[in-house]
């Protein structure tokens, strides 16, 4: 549960640092939309470190509910990614499509 507020605290950092920005040409304080996006695919990879891990603690005996709950939240997490790759690819085409 705690992994899915920090993917929502991840939502409200851009939120909250595109509204505090007064000047884009100015200096951008907080971290940088590259910084964002590296920090949310560390997470994930994270997550599927730890879907490893789970996995592997199940295959000797371990506790099935814990595997599946850290499997879910892999799942989610790449969801996500995959969700935000594909907006910023649909952004990248429309911006393409603009006239010079």
């Amino acid at each position: 549960m705690a992994d899915i507020t920090m993917i929502k605290n991840i939502g409200s950092n851009i939120a909250t640092n595109s509204a505090s920005q007064k000047n884009p040409a100015g200096s951008v304080s907080g971290a940088s939309f590259d910084e964002v996006i590296n920090e949310a695919m560390s997470k994930a990879s994270q997550l599927q470190n730890d879907v490893d891990k789970a996995v592997g603690d199940l295959s000797k005996g371990g506790d099935v509910t814990s595997a599946i709950l850290a499997v879910e939240k892999a799942d989610m997490s790449f969801q996500l990614m995959v969700e935000i790759r594909n907006k910023l690819i649909s952004t990248y085409e429309e911006v393409m499509r603009l006239p010079v």
